[in-house]
């Protein structure tokens, strides 16, 4: 990478700092206003024609997904302190496209709900804006992303078509059907950025069905589809710089720091900054920032930045039946249940129910990855590879007739619930890394055993005998930052306004996932190009 020009761009009337889904949409947004815009990005611009090769990585059992997008060393170091050990690093990706070149693609709205839990249920707060006031961001977020879907079931109020037919029902969603139509449950088809036909120069989903890590059809959409539009209006990109600092005086912005691989330190001038940096290193960055005019860190006068850290946690049940669950392998959701979203008595709280098509090991999976060393038969297979023909068949018979619900669980803001920064760690360039520190909470454990029973009864109802459940009160965790610079009409009780823009600073922003109040149990990728969009409009008119 030597001689790669990473000298700051003169003339800048915005910088972005952050490459994900976020800073790509305001990028593209604003450079089609005629802006000057230019983004910085801590992680490495990936060549789209090395995702088969990636892909043939991510195969392999030797191979972690963090290190398909070169995740982790000292650019990544975090630690984790409170209740739940924090795996920031598991699912993030830092590089020109962010998170959305690793993701799923699963993309349900917020509901009217989750925009007003003080007024309707006495608990965590309100938005200063309204599932109304999104709608329309919601609608052209699903058109830029290109979302497949339709209007069956219990998801929100929508009057607009999806871009796209959603996925048919797989074999498993037929058997989940059954058993919801017993219980007079709802299903509907998932709304996913992933194309069933070709959309926007992108293939249609040819069923590769490595989604994660790496989809290398393109028909996954992925945040570097924007930021190549972005560019494609004049906007300039600068990959494999970490910002470290946003200098400032009193009221205004002046540059953002930055470094670059090789140690050399630049000052990146324009009249706007965006930081779409996610919800950890939003936060981290505005904290490093701290000056005589913000002690405590930038736009913090509140001491709310960093604070109301929220995650969704994940709980699934396991069953087995005596029939074949999958045997065409679709390996991503096709129909998921919002029936659970809310209750009329409030909490517990929001449940998403997702249908999972259970994915078996092919033999070469099951043989790559060998026997379980743990025990001594499974020892004595390994060093003896004696598991050929038969017995390794046998090995995967009881992978092909099991299947799973999974279940996206809402968990409240607590002020508690924060990132910080760790002096007693640093990164490759001795700035301090961000420490996660959380506890799940009571809300969220209650509404995690009202998940598995619901998920329980519907498996059962199926015929299926349920083999496994996640503890509730140690439930997984989705990997969706979200909620520490929270929005807000009162600067004291929130960092930035209902337009994003920091109470403090006049020509700062924060566009992201830290932003929200609430994050009621839908995944948060379409809520956060919706903010994005909304968010450009304003910045468009302040240029």
């Amino acid at each position: 990478m030597s001689g790669v020009d990473r000298r700051p761009v003169s003339g800048a009337d915005v910088c972005v700092v952050g490459a994900g889904v976020a800073g790509g949409v305001v990028a593209a947004k604003l450079a089609a206003a005629g802006a000057d815009v230019v983004v910085l990005e801590s992680g490495e611009r990936f060549d789209p024609d090395d995702r088969l090769a990636q892909m043939e990585q991510a195969i392999r059992p030797e191979h972690t997904d963090s290190e398909i997008w070169n995740m982790g060393g000292p650019r990544d170091r975090f630690s984790s302190s409170g209740d739940v050990e924090y795996a920031l690093n598991e699912r993030r990706v830092k590089g020109v496209g962010g998170t959305t070149l690793h993701w799923l693609g699963t993309t349900p709205r917020l509901h009217p709900r989750d925009f007003e839990m003080d007024s309707r249920y006495g608990v965590a707060t309100d938005w200063p804006i309204s599932y109304d006031d999104l709608r329309p961001y919601y609608a052209q977020a699903e058109r830029e992303l290109g979302i497949v879907g339709n209007d069956e079931g219990n998801g929100p109020p929508r009057t607009e078509p999806y871009p796209m037919d959603p996925f048919p029902a797989t074999h498993a969603d037929g058997m989940y059907a059954d058993a919801c139509e017993e219980l007079d449950i709802s299903m509907r088809p998932c709304p996913q950025a992933r194309n069933t036909e070709p959309y926007d120069g992108r293939s249609q989903c040819v069923g590769y069905g490595t989604c994660i890590p790496v989809c290398p059809s393109g028909a996954k959409y992925s945040g570097d589809v924007h930021i190549g539009t972005a560019e494609e209006r004049g906007a300039q990109v600068i990959s494999r710089v970490t910002v470290e600092h946003l200098e400032h005086g009193t009221e205004s912005v002046e540059a953002a720091r930055y470094v670059t691989p090789d140690g050399t330190r630049y000052r990146q001038t324009a009249e706007q900054f965006v930081v779409a940096a996610g919800g950890v290193e939003t936060p981290r960055l505005l904290l490093l920032s701290e000056s005589s005019h913000y002690p405590d860190g930038l736009a913090n006068t509140s001491g709310l930045v960093g604070r109301y850290f929220m995650e969704h946690p994940g709980v699934r049940t396991t069953a087995r039946i005596d029939s074949e669950t999958n045997p065409e392998p679709v390996r991503f959701l096709t129909r998921i249940s919002e029936q659970f979203y809310e209750g009329a008595d409030g909490p517990p709280g929001s449940i998403l129910l997702k249908f999972g098509n259970p994915q078996p090991a092919s033999p070469v999976e099951h043989a790559l990855s060998g026997p379980d060393t743990s025990s001594l038969d499974g020892l004595g297979t390994a060093l003896g590879g004696t598991e050929w023909g038969e017995d390794l068949l046998d090995g995967i018979d009881t992978e092909t007739n099991t299947f799973w619900i999974g279940g996206n669980v809402e968990m409240l803001p607590d002020r508690t619930n924060r990132v910080t920064l760790d002096d007693g760690q640093t990164d490759e360039f001795g700035n301090p890394v961000p420490d996660v520190s959380f506890g799940v909470g009571s809300y969220a454990t209650e509404t995690a055993e009202e998940a598995l029973a619901i998920q329980r009864e519907i498996l059962e109802t199926a015929g299926a005998e349920v083999t496994r459940q996640t503890d509730p009160a140690d439930p997984n965790y989705l990997s969706h930052h979200m909620g520490t610079t929270r929005m807000g009409a009162d600067p004291s009780e929130s960092v930035v306004n209902p337009q994003l823009r920091t109470h403090d600073v006049e020509n700062l922003w924060c566009v992201s996932s830290s932003v929200f109040p609430t994050v009621g149990s839908a995944n948060p990728t379409l809520t956060i190009a919706a903010l994005a969009l909304r968010a450009s409009e304003f910045l468009t008119a302040d240029l």
